[in-house]
């Protein structure tokens, strides 16, 4: 074809889905599985850490290091294999062994990760795993044996996966070794990577659902903190249905609740979010394993229903109510706003109502000032024109009396005229 432009990233997003390969582990075998998590603001943290702390590792067995900013790495370290990946919130390592040791659970496969290099992790573990991989028996009841051996019955979970392809099992109990502890038990015919893609499904089942456990502890202590508010809050709507002899201070209590839902939402709708992606991605591991009953026990499903979908149920209503009670203080908050201004609107109505009483009683004296004051000018204007016509007056032979009495009336109405003209013009 021509040539042509590809856009910038067409290599990239194609890469990305063949990023994370399934290791091809043979049978038997073991692998021992770590997730190390910031405790606090992990999805912002310093990602170099992690692969500062990778590189550690893999120069104490003389391996090659990843490409910069690699997000996952595959290699051998002497007779391990080594699978690092790095994800949103935590980082894994899981160590691959040939052979399943002379005990079940052998703690030798550990020795990958020394002590030392264990205490300068950049994070804490979240959890961490050992899983056999053993040839299945002709008999189950030899499987049947191990298992009740190896794991608590109360909360064993067993199932055959893949068709019967194998047979996983564990009881999602901290051993006293410090990690959970899982088999998967292979049947003769199956493929070196079907088992890799088994064990990879045990491992994300389990970190995926500790993952989405850590919302249940924000959950209980919101849940304890909404109930004090919840009371606050219907005792202030409760209140608002009479009179209320102070809504100013009444709305501020509103707000402050109103906040501290908003802030506890904002604090923890990433928790949130993530414990439902994380649920989804449980469940959804679970599925692709098509799980089928072995000897009536109960499936890895079965498990997750009746332990981890209440938490999970938990959590979701726990943020239901949250947001349902932000909804209910904005809209009291609101509703009171509307009554407070509804009052001042009123306040201000008889307050304009008085306002035009005054102005009223204003006109009125205006008025009756006017009227005063056209007598008090015409007083003074009849008796300048009085000194004005005097002499005029004497030599036709009228007296003062007369005289001012001729001239007081045009006087005055001439003042009144000047006196409306005056007012009209400013009106």
């Amino acid at each position: 074809m021509p040539p042509i432009e590809d856009h910038p990233l067409r290599y990239t997003l194609a890469n990305e889905l063949h990023a994370r390969p399934f290791p091809a582990l043979n049978c038997p075998g073991q692998a021992a599985f770590l997730a190390i998590k910031q405790p606090k603001d992990a999805a912002k943290r310093d990602r170099a850490l992690d692969r500062a702390h990778l590189i550690e590792l893999l120069d104490r067995f003389g391996a090659q290091h990843p490409p910069e900013n690699a997000t996952h790495f595959f290699g051998a370290l002497g007779k391990f294999h080594l699978k690092w990946e790095q994800h949103t919130e935590f980082v894994t390592y899981t160590a691959f062994l040939d052979g399943n040791g002379g005990r079940a659970f052998d703690p030798a496969i550990w020795e990958i990760f020394p002590d030392d290099w264990l205490e300068t992790a950049p994070g804490a573990r979240i959890t961490s795993a050992q899983i056999r991989i053993a040839d299945a028996p002709e008999d189950d009841e030899q499987i049947v044996a191990q298992l009740h051996e190896w794991f608590v019955p109360e909360s064993l979970a067993v199932s055959h996966v893949l068709d019967d392809a194998a047979i996983i099992a564990g009881d999602f109990r901290i051993a006293s070794s410090g990690h959970m502890h899982f088999v998967i038990f292979c049947r003769p015919d199956i493929g070196d990577r079907r088992v890799g893609r088994i064990l990879q499904r045990v491992c994300e089942i389990e970190t995926y659902k500790t993952m989405s456990m850590l919302g249940l502890p924000r959950a209980r202590q919101i849940s304890r903190r909404m109930s004090e508010l919840d009371q606050d809050l219907t005792s202030l709507v409760s209140d608002m249905t009479g009179d209320l002899s102070r809504p100013d201070e009444t709305l501020s209590r509103l707000l402050t609740i109103a906040a501290e839902l908003e802030n506890e939402m904002a604090q923890s709708t990433f928790r949130f979010g993530a414990t439902g992606a994380y649920e989804a991605l449980v469940n959804q591991r679970i599925e692709v394993l098509r799980e089928e009953r072995f000897r009536g026990r109960q499936t890895f499903g079965e498990f997750m229903m009746r332990r981890f979908d209440p938490a999970m149920r938990t959590i979701k209503a726990t943020e239901r109510r949250l947001q349902s009670m932000t909804d209910r203080a904005l809209r009291a908050g609101d509703l009171l706003r509307t009554r407070v201004d509804v009052d001042r609107s009123a306040q201000n109505q008889a307050l304009l109502e008085s306002m035009d009483k005054r102005a009223d009683l204003q006109l009125r004296l205006q008025k009756t000032v006017e009227g005063l004051s056209v007598v008090a000018i015409s007083y003074y204007a009849v008796n300048l024109m009085v000194y004005l016509t005097q002499p005029i007056a004497e030599n036709a032979g009228l007296s003062q009396t007369l005289l001012t009495a001729l001239v007081a009336l045009p006087v005055v109405i001439a003042v009144w005229l000047v006196v409306r003209a005056i007012r009209r013009s400013m009106d």
